[in-house]
């Protein structure tokens, strides 16, 4: 089993930023892709930026210019810097780990909530 922990999100004024971090543990062995979803009320989760162990990157097109996600395998940790947020970045974000064995596992954190006033 692996544990995420979410920290970092709150209220912020459009314009701003915000860095939410994610610490894995537990059996964090071939754990490939980590990254972040968000949820907003009403609508699905949707990706946001994800990491393979071997740093590629994938950014949905809305955060592109504006995040940015990074790892430290080391410290098995992942982190979303987020700038210029917008009032429709307002969302729960929830961190997630991947592991890819016979099948595709997946892990996911309890999320935390990121509000952009405008």
């Amino acid at each position: 089993q692996v544990r995420l922990v979410e920290s970092g999100g709150g209220l912020v004024q459009a314009g701003g930023s915000l860095r939410l971090s994610c610490a894995a543990s537990g059996s964090i062995f071939s754990i490939n892709t980590m990254g972040w979803y968000r949820q907003a009320p009403g609508k699905q989760r949707e990706l946001v930026a994800t990491i393979t162990s071997g740093g590629r990157l994938n950014y949905a097109d809305s955060v592109k210019g504006r995040f940015t996600i990074s790892r430290d395998n080391a410290k098995n940790t992942v982190s979303l810097q987020m700038n210029a947020l917008k009032p429709e970045d307002t969302a729960v974000y929830y961190c997630n780990a991947q592991r890819i064995g016979v099948g595709i596992t997946n892990y996911w954190g309890q999320g935390t909530q990121v509000t952009v006033s405008s």
